[in-house]
């Protein structure tokens, strides 16, 4: 398929063909559904803990006797019903990590790029240019271009200037195109990628995990 081109002052600079297994893929809600729920998921530290009455200091002995003082009985100040008690059935640390297998997370990413491009949410460039990795740069790129304030950069390698100068600017994230995924594209509501970074996209995601046979899009 043919993706817009723009130059860096945002005029058309004609097209660019792209993969249609990367670009043209069929969306695939529960997927990305699932998928989402499980990036979410493996975000999460677990590391919240709460006290049980086994746990908290104090109550080693009875507060009062049991019979003929009116109170109700009770036998240590550790229970939870008392102030500074124990917490009953409160979280422990645990680990919330989902496993997602690896045609799963392609397919969820596939989706999601193509649901982009069908939308017309991205915008292609032939590089990106920002040899002193100023802030005032990338953004006088991004309001010549046309970019919502909330945009995903995708970059082919790492690069300190693009990360240097877009990390000031709130609601634009950059990434390398080998970390891209499908929660990244759902988080943002536009994305400016250069060619170098689609030709990467392909070389990574275009194949069918762990069979080298392309994927062919339905």
């Amino acid at each position: 398929m043919d993706l817009t081109l723009k130059a860096m002052d945002g005029t058309a600079a004609g097209t660019f063909t792209a993969s249609d297994a990367v670009f043209n893929a069929p969306l695939r809600r529960p997927l990305l559904y699932q998928a989402l729920l499980a990036y979410r998921a493996n975000l999460r530290q677990g590391t919240q803990s709460a006290k049980n009455r086994r746990e908290v200091s104090g109550g080693g002995r009875k507060p009062w006797r049991q019979k003929h003082t009116g109170r109700a009985r009770a036998s240590s100040i550790r229970s939870p019903q008392w102030r500074h008690g124990g917490v009953a059935l409160g979280p422990k640390p645990r680990d919330y990590r989902q496993a997602l297998p690896k045609e799963m997370r392609r397919q969820a990413l596939l989706s999601a790029l193509s649901d982009k491009v069908r939308n017309n949410a991205y915008t292609l460039v032939e590089g990106l240019s920002l040899p002193d990795g100023k802030t005032k740069a990338i953004e006088a790129l991004l309001q010549a271009l046309g970019v919502p304030p909330k945009c995903l950069v995708i970059t082919p390698e790492p690069n300190d200037n693009v990360v240097r100068a877009a990390r000031n600017l709130e609601g634009v994230r950059t990434t390398p195109a080998n970390t891209l995924s499908a929660l990244d594209l759902l988080s943002y509501d536009h994305v400016l990628l250069t060619t170098g970074a689609v030709r990467r996209i392909e070389e990574l995601w275009a194949q069918r995990s762990g069979r080298g046979r392309p994927a062919t899009a339905s």
